[in-house]
């Protein structure tokens, strides 16, 4: 079958090739994939900015439907419309795995960098791992589960947001979008940052709820901040964009024991104010990816259609058009680019 792997270290080396159609052992399946979304974690894959272990097949956000299954699989049979979470392999046994934070673990294994992943007509995954579709759910909005349950993990569970908060969102990309989604179930009041250059995803926010929308190159948004909030500044800061200056202004707009949260990946050091976590007394986390719990809430946000993933796919192209989905991934012009299978 042909899939899209990274062949080689190194910039580039990205290419469709052809790999055998994975057989799944013991407790695994086959799953025949109907759409895969493009991450950013992909692009610094072809970028050579993330580890992988070529060659390997990328795509770790996807959906499809059972195709077979290995001995011992009880709970799915083929046709089941699922989608799936990325760890092909932990160790079970650091404390990270026991106390159910399997993301941490430091033998982790995932598709699409580690292991074949989606970016093919059929991925192999551990049983365990899948969750049915909710019947709401098709599969474009569910091969966005992986980064919605990321979102989830991070906003629900590794931040305190309480109806009425004002939230700040920076970075509009679909990481952003999705957090404003979920920010918004939680009663929150939401200002969403980007760029000029950002206009169609802002407008998306607009779309999706957001209370204000700020271009921070067109409008003072610590001063809009500050208005909205009696001086005080916001309540949580949700850095999205992996961005220095979107740093720098969340650290300047969350209140005097607030909270930050990092979610973007900034792919490099930079340079910011770390005296005004000591100042404000800050309460400052970052998040890694995703646990279980955060996928069957992330599973159930969308079945009772307080998130729908859907409204920020912006693209879908088959695997074939891969180099153009990468670019319009990677512009601010596109939302989610999706790529489907070539038959």
């Amino acid at each position: 079958m042909k899939a899209l792997a990274k062949t080689a270290p190194g910039v580039g080396n990205v290419e469709l090739i052809e790999v055998p159609e994975p057989v799944p052992g013991p407790g695994q399946v086959v799953v025949e994939v109907k759409a895969a979304g493009i991450c950013g974690t992909d692009l610094h894959i072809w970028m050579d900015e993330f580890k992988t272990k070529p060659p390997v097949v990328m795509g770790h956000e996807f959906s499809g439907r059972v195709h077979a299954i290995g001995e011992g699989v009880e709970n799915f049979q083929p046709g089941d419309r699922v989608t799936s979470e990325t760890y092909f392999e932990t160790c079970g046994e650091c404390i990270f795995c026991r106390r159910g934070r399997a993301n941490l673990c430091p033998e982790r294994r995932s598709i699409g960098s580690a292991v074949n992943g989606a970016f093919a007509k059929y991925v192999l995954v551990p049983a365990v791992n899948l969750h049915r579709l909710p019947k709401n759910v098709d599969y474009e909005a569910g091969a966005l589960t992986e980064p919605l349950a990321c979102v989830v993990h991070a906003v629900l569970e590794e931040t305190k947001i309480v109806p009425g908060d004002l939230v700040l969102v920076s970075g509009p990309g679909p990481i952003g979008l999705l957090t404003l989604a979920v920010v918004k179930a939680s009663g929150a009041r939401t200002v969403v940052l980007g760029l000029k250059s950002d206009a169609r995803r802002l407008e998306a926010a607009k779309k999706m709820g957001a209370d204000h929308v700020i271009a921070v190159d067109e409008e003072d948004a610590l001063a809009k901040i500050a208005e909205l909030s009696g001086g005080y500044g916001a309540d949580v800061a949700l850095e999205c964009a992996g961005a220095g200056p979107s740093a720098a202004t969340c650290l300047a707009g969350v209140r005097r024991a607030g909270q930050y949260t990092q979610i973007g990946l900034f792919g490099r050091p930079i340079q910011w104010e770390m005296d005004q976590v000591c100042y404000k007394e800050l309460k400052v986390t970052g998040t890694n990816a995703s646990v279980p719990s955060a996928w069957d809430k992330a599973l159930e946000l969308m079945a009772q259609g307080l998130v729908d993933t859907k409204t920020i796919v912006s693209d879908v192209l088959p695997f074939a058009d891969w180099e153009k989905g990468f670019k319009l991934a990677r512009e601010k012009d596109s939302l989610k680019v999706l790529l489907t299978p070539s038959e």
